[in-house]
């Protein structure tokens, strides 16, 4: 199968792509949310993490000074509509991270059901997309002052959106999409590895260490189960593993971590260190991510 997928044309693989993300949703519709919501407060900013379909986070970011609020990929869109009547906020803007049907999927249906939102992302594939945005810009939620970080490799057009201490007025905050995921990184679906390894380690590893990281997924528990494959001896690995075991028995979200965390655990954030080489058998940090990434891509993970 892997020999077929790699002999097809690109066009092709795209396609497959976009009916694997669609199927995989459609599936996870019907299940029951996988953690329990999780609101994360700040002096300036809440965060809301909302599970979606199988194993997503959606957030909804609200500035507190003026009630404005901002939901990053919004797949659910009448979850986020429902949240966001509860909490009586005012949304005006959705943050997508980048083009894949589990991300953008609900931005058309919710820009019906909210009419007026401005919709964000680095990529014409984004559905309901009115505000596209490169490497650098600066919006605004409210008082909030949101910067966006261009990091493609897992799609061609992904962007981060990262919101400075200065602006949430305690701990900066990073929302990831799949470019970062706790104790991991996204697939090269339309990228290489010196293109993650420039998102991992020149973008957001340049980010304050204290950074909340915000990822699209719960993979957790499989991302680091690869990490103690790559460092059997990582003691922060081992330590991450026992905790984030303790809140998945909870239903509670692994998010989000601190970017420190990531550069204590996080494999493909450690490819200049001697260990994650060893273990690649490469020198190159740049040949060590795609070392990495090849073989995640097959690794079981028993968890």
């Amino acid at each position: 199968m892997n020999t077929l997928v790699r002999l097809l044309p690109e066009s092709c693989l795209q396609a497959l792509t976009a009916a694997y993300f669609r199927f995989s949703a459609w599936r996870a519709l019907g299940s029951r949310s996988h953690s329990q919501l999780k609101t994360c407060i700040d002096s300036k900013m809440k965060v809301h993490i909302i599970p979606a379909l199988q194993d997503n986070y959606m957030y909804l970011l609200v500035d507190e000074s003026s009630n404005e609020a901002a939901i990053v990929d919004p797949v659910n869109p009448s979850k986020v509509v429902e949240i966001v009547n509860q909490e009586n906020v005012k949304l005006t803007t959705v943050l997508t991270t980048h083009h894949h049907w589990d991300h953008a999927g609900g931005n058309e249906e919710l820009v019906k059901l909210v009419p007026g939102l401005a919709v964000y992302g680095g990529d014409n594939r984004i559905g309901a997309l009115n505000k596209k945005v490169s490497h650098g810009d600066k919006l605004q939620v409210g008082n909030l002052e949101i910067q966006c970080l261009f990091t493609p490799c897992h799609t061609s057009g992904h962007i981060c959106y990262y919101l400075p201490s200065s602006s949430v007025n305690g701990q900066s905050a990073v929302f990831t999409g799949d470019t970062l995921f706790q104790g991991g990184c996204g697939r090269f679906f339309e990228g290489t590895a010196d293109q993650m390894y420039h998102a991992l380690i020149n973008v957001l590893g340049a980010l304050p260490d204290d950074t909340r990281v915000y990822c699209g997924h719960e993979y957790s528990l499989q991302n680091l189960a690869f990490g103690l494959h790559v460092e059997p001896n990582n003691e922060f690995v081992s330590k991450r593993i026992s905790w984030a075991r303790e809140q998945r028995e909870n239903s509670q979200p692994t998010v989000p971590s601190l970017l420190s965390e990531e550069k204590q655990f996080n494999p493909f954030m450690r490819v200049h260190e001697p260990s994650v080489q060893s273990h690649a058998k490469q020198t190159d940090p740049i040949e060590t991510m795609k070392s990495l990434r090849t073989e995640k891509d097959s690794f079981k993970a028993n968890v």
